[in-house]
């Protein structure tokens, strides 16, 4: 589901520098993470892609001003996710497994709700552009008519599958 390659316009979707630091790092707070800000054209630690792409090791995510709030949010899900002594052992590549995966994506999108200006419509948005791929053709008809799976991995788990509840 990650991209196999950037979008073609990458200046058309959300940066970190967009937003500011302050709400993402306050929203990775509240899941017990740590947002890192890596000074620009530094390569950032923990990055599965490279270039702009976050990285995580432990429980910090990675991201310099021309990362992507789709990739920042993506990474720290991964880490979300995840059962808390699982965290520390983490260092660029969070998991191998699809119903791991797929929740990733479904809380990446929930959790846009909780950065102001972003949102789950935009950041659907610009995973499609950034080249995510869902077997329905776009994440916004994965989400609402293909992410059963992953809901109930979230809700199993406790986590949230709506902030607009």
């Amino acid at each position: 589901m990650h991209p196999d390659h950037p979008a073609s316009d990458p200046g058309a979707v959300l940066r970190l520098a967009d937003l500011g630091e302050d709400a993402p790092r306050a929203l990775l707070a509240r899941f017990d993470l740590r947002l890192q800000q890596v000074a620009d054209g530094v390569p950032i630690p923990g990055s599965f892609w490279g270039d702009e792409e976050a990285g995580i090791i432990g429980t910090t995510v990675y991201a310099r001003a021309d990362t992507p709030v789709h990739s920042l949010l993506h990474e720290a899900c991964h880490l979300i996710v995840l059962p808390a002594e699982r965290r520390a052992e983490v260092h660029t590549d969070a998991t191998d497994s699809i119903e791991e995966e797929d929740a990733t994506c479904y809380l990446q999108i929930v959790l846009a709700d909780a950065l102001p200006g972003v949102g789950r419509d935009r950041l659907m948005a610009d995973m499609d552009a950034w080249g995510y791929t869902f077997r329905l053709g776009s994440s916004r008809a994965w989400f609402e008519r293909d992410a059963e799976n992953a809901r109930r991995f979230l809700l199993e788990r406790g986590l949230p599958v709506d902030l607009r509840d």
